[in-house]
């Protein structure tokens, strides 16, 4: 056993004042996006933590990589047969979450996950390299299988099968939206005194914007 209860840090690369953000949580994430990948130290900025309510009850988290962000929300890839894929499909309140440790940041995003359009999914599924298209066919996502040749085998045959083809889709994969009703921007900031700055999507269409304390 550790005890962790000496490991600390001082924030103090950056704030988050009311007069620094935008109006739109969105351009507000497009920013904070950019800002990091030229800061540096992530090797993927856009991996995420998606967190859905599993049909066991309890709550479960993993990392995605985004994929896509735009005015209508955050989308990622799946197998909707898969244990994330059942869950959100039956509880579409999920959250997401990103921490950028190189700049001392966090985005914690509350939203509602929906399917997105099968044109996306076509289009992204066949702008992936082959080896990904055909790992999405072998795969059946959060079942059990016997060992690790039963993968190896079905990706070989299916290596043969499609060497001069195209490689359809599969119809139970596909993208994720996840439409944003809650968007927080956590800056790290000394003394534990961090910025907590939270977007909230109002019934009149509006975006509320509020201070949380630390």
């Amino acid at each position: 056993m550790s005890d962790l209860s000496n490991y600390r840090k001082s924030y103090e690369k950056s704030e988050l004042l009311e007069s620094m953000i935008d109006e739109n949580p969105m351009m507000q994430f497009q920013k904070w996006f950019y800002e990091t990948e030229e800061f540096g130290g992530v090797e993927e900025v856009n991996a995420m933590t998606v967190s859905t309510i599993g049909l066991d009850g309890f709550p479960k988290s993993r990392v995605v990589l985004l994929k896509k962000y735009d005015e209508y929300g955050f989308t990622f890839v799946t197998n909707y047969d898969s244990e994330k894929g059942k869950a959100l499909l039956q509880n579409p309140q999920v959250c997401l979450s990103f921490f950028w440790p190189s700049v001392e940041r966090q985005v914690i995003i509350k939203g509602i996950a929906e399917k997105q359009t099968e044109a996306y999914s076509e289009g992204y599924f066949h702008s992936r390299p082959k080896g990904s298209q055909l790992g999405t066919v072998v795969s059946p996502q959060s079942e059990v299988i016997p060992n690790r040749e039963f993968l190896d085998k079905k990706l070989k045959d299916l290596e043969k099968q499609f060497e001069n083809k195209e490689v359809n889709k599969p119809e139970n994969w596909g993208g994720v939206l996840v439409k944003p009703v809650s968007i927080e921007f956590w800056q790290g900031r000394a003394n534990r005194l961090h910025d907590r700055i939270r977007y909230t999507f109002s019934p009149s269409g509006n975006w509320i914007i509020e201070r949380l304390a630390p």
